[in-house]
């Protein structure tokens, strides 16, 4: 009697828990790019759509869990006045800026010192004033 070994095996493999998966160490960004994970945390705290999509470039994307994509300030506040409110700590664990744009790869939970219950990306353009904008968020 032949057995099939492979399906057996491969459900075993993702049934498994993740224990080799350690979290990633957070990486000190500068204080620029640091900058705009605290005026998020602030503001998504703060229950203040209009605070996150002032975070955003005009163009800019937001793809909120649960919700279709959000393009543009109008429907970026529509998105966040939903979500927001709760407690929220973001902590990058890899970054890389190129010329006038940036990505910030991160965890996110309700305080510091808590486990990273999510992760997001983002992507960032540095505007004309200088100031860093987030052109998506994912």
């Amino acid at each position: 009697m032949k057995r099939a070994l492979g399906p057996t095996l491969a459900a075993l493999a993702f049934a498994a828990p993740p224990a080799l998966a350690q979290p990633l160490p957070s990486v000190t960004l500068p204080p620029d790019l640091d900058r705009v994970l605290r005026d998020y945390e602030r503001a998504w705290v703060a229950k203040d759509p209009e605070a996150l999509a002032r975070l955003f470039a005009e163009d800019g994307m937001a793809l909120p869990s649960g919700q279709p994509p959000a393009r543009g300030a109008v429907s970026i506040r529509k998105a966040y006045a939903a979500g927001a409110g709760s407690p929220l700590s973001l902590r990058a664990v890899a970054f890389t800026v190129s010329g006038d744009f940036a990505y910030i790869i991160g965890g996110f939970g309700p305080a510091p010192a808590r486990p990273d219950f999510g992760k997001f990306v983002l992507v960032l353009r540095r505007g004309g004033d200088g100031r860093w904008l987030i052109l998506a968020d994912m």
